[in-house]
């Protein structure tokens, strides 16, 4: 640790008010380095470091473990080397070779080696449950070979790199004698990462301090990640107002007047990289009358003609965003893998119009039959529509509501709901919702949006990210995505994101709302070297799953 940057903690007071903000430094029990962050909200902190698990806590990966390469999307995709010293890629495209990185210790102090690599690949093709990455389905064999991991692949893949290094390396003598690691909490985890030391957990806060043994020390000037509970966007706001929040990447309604400047440290940048935000509705719904309307590709393009896109980003985003008419569910970022002509075929379907949604209902056999404003299906069932978005999640609350609003306007009965994000996520899974709000994964091109987002496979397995759950299967975008990759050709991947697109924007299968600008706010009080406009390194953002977050820790510095 660099003693010179040592800096002592201060603390402020948190204020009613979210305009007027006052400060009162105080001494830290510890005169340590502590970043404070907001990786995600939860409604009760639940001790599980356990990287493999949907539910774990949201510092588990790249700070307890590292993965074996950061690829820096918003840099051309540019491979950074963290535990593996280099890689390579057959010619066939059929195998990936990792050196390791000599000298790696675990926290625990047992060296790090290329079994660690392999156990940990092994144990995700043995256990479906803990494939959360999808990378089982790529590997054929692996083989430890010196200092070197050798990946044998079941086709060519161009992309199999980025897609395998999002599984992190967990210690093989610890979790070689763990029975059920779909179930295994790992509250005392052993990592290679910087943060691996649970130093405190309690019902409101946790912190992660330095790890003793951390290959890459040097490079780290913080002693400690500090993650208060805080449960939503408006739990958030009192503390990053009062100056209490280093690091942020959440959504703050008016942030120029509400964040930037009540505070000449608080800064913010909405960083180009931002996903599609999409309505999903069900495709297999239980309940006849929904199922019958949502099944209905006209009723589909009814809702979306319904939806006032300006305006959900003028008051629920607050004019940040822009919006999206794309069909097959992909944000503004690809537009250079979009076919033009069929952009522009569906782009009339995608786009906000009263008038063409009711001609699209009635041409569909939708009607008011009991004369009170609302349409019945072509059978006569009567329905009512819930949108779902998560507790707390303000501006997807309130897009939910003005798409109700949208949807009552043309005669389809709606309303929003917002429960706790764990029965959101359960009634995805479980197929029992009715439409729900949903962002996606981002990567170097859309095949990570559409394959999480629309393959089949993710839709058959608990677990499994929320973007699919809207069951509309495809035989065809299956087989599609499973070859965009056998070629490192882009004019032949664009051949093919352009026969995908076309499949989804025919049927219509997502309601597209917006392509969003990624949120980020930093606190510069007591930090140099965030990233930012004028110091663009990689995606900001403090979400798991934005591997670039450890590069960017490594570049920040305590004020002197």
């Amino acid at each position: 640790m660099l003693a010179n940057l040592k800096k002592t903690k201060l603390a402020v007071a948190v204020v009613a008010a979210a305009a007027s903000v006052l400060t009162a430094p105080v001494v830290s029990a510890a005169d340590r380095v502590e970043l404070t962050i907001v990786p995600d909200f939860y409604p009760q902190l639940t001790r599980n470091f356990n990287p493999f698990l949907q539910n774990n806590l949201r510092t588990t990966l790249d700070f307890v473990y590292e993965p074996l390469v950061i690829f820096n999307q918003l840099d051309g995709n540019t491979p950074v080397m963290r535990l593996a010293k280099d890689y390579t890629v057959s010619d066939d495209l059929r195998k990936v070779t990792f050196e390791i990185r000599e000298g790696v210790k675990w926290s625990d102090g047992t060296p790090f080696t290329a079994e660690d690599v392999a156990f940990t690949y092994n144990l995700i093709r043995e256990n479906a449950a803990l494939d959360l990455a999808g990378n089982a389905a790529l590997i054929s064999d692996v083989k430890v070979k010196g200092n070197n991991v050798e990946i044998s692949l079941n086709e060519a893949n161009s992309s199999a790199p980025f897609k395998l290094v999002q599984t992190h390396p967990v210690p093989k003598h610890i979790w070689s004698k763990v029975d059920k690691p779909e179930a295994f909490a790992n509250e005392t985890p052993v990592g290679t990462g910087p943060f691996t030391e649970v130093d405190t957990f309690t019902s409101n806060l946790y912190v992660q301090c330095e790890n003793p043994n951390y290959w890459d020390a040097d490079s780290v000037a913080i002693d400690c990640l500090r993650m208060p509970l805080i449960n939503n966007n408006d739990g958030l706001l009192s503390k990053i107002v009062a100056s209490e929040l280093d690091w942020t990447s959440s959504f703050i309604p008016d942030i120029d007047a509400v964040y930037a400047s009540v505070n000449k440290n608080h800064k913010y940048w909405p960083a180009p990289v931002g996903s599609s935000v999409n309505l999903l509705v069900n495709f297999e719904h239980p309940e006849a009358a929904k199922n019958e309307a949502l099944t209905n590709v006209d009723f589909r393009r009814a809702m979306s003609t319904a939806i006032d896109r300006q305006s959900i980003i003028d008051i629920a985003f607050y004019g940040a965003g822009s919006p999206n008419h794309s069909a097959a569910g992909i944000a503004a970022l690809y537009q250079s893998w979009s076919d033009p002509a069929t952009y522009d075929a569906a782009k009339k379907f995608n786009s906000y119009n009263v008038e063409f949604s009711k001609e699209l209902l009635k041409k569909a056999g939708f009607k008011d039959i009991n004369g009170d404003g609302f349409v019945e299906t072509p059978s006569g069932k009567s329905f009512e529509l819930a949108i779902q978005t998560p507790s707390g999640w303000t501006d997807w609350n309130n897009t939910s509501q003005l798409a109700a609003e949208n949807l009552a306007d043309v005669g389809i009965k709606a309303k929003a709901v917002t429960p706790d994000f764990s029965v959101y996520n359960e009634a995805m899974a479980g197929g029992t919702f009715d439409v729900a709000l949903t962002n996606y994964f981002t990567g170097p091109d859309p095949h990570q949006t559409w394959d999480t987002g629309f393959h089949s496979r993710f839709m058959a397995k608990e677990g499994n990210p929320r973007f699919a759950m809207h069951r509309f299967k495809s035989a065809e975008v299956d087989e599609l995505l499973e070859k965009f990759y056998s070629t490192a050709d882009r004019a032949e991947q664009v051949e093919m994101a352009h026969k995908i697109e076309k499949i989804l924007s025919d049927n219509q299968v997502v309601i597209p709302v917006l392509s969003a600008a990624s949120t980020y706010q930093f606190n510069e009080s007591r930090f140099t070297g965030w990233w930012s406009a004028d110091n663009a390194k990689g995606r900001p953002m403090i979400w798991q799953g934005i591997n670039e977050r450890l590069l960017h820790i490594l570049d920040l510095k305590p004020k002197a």
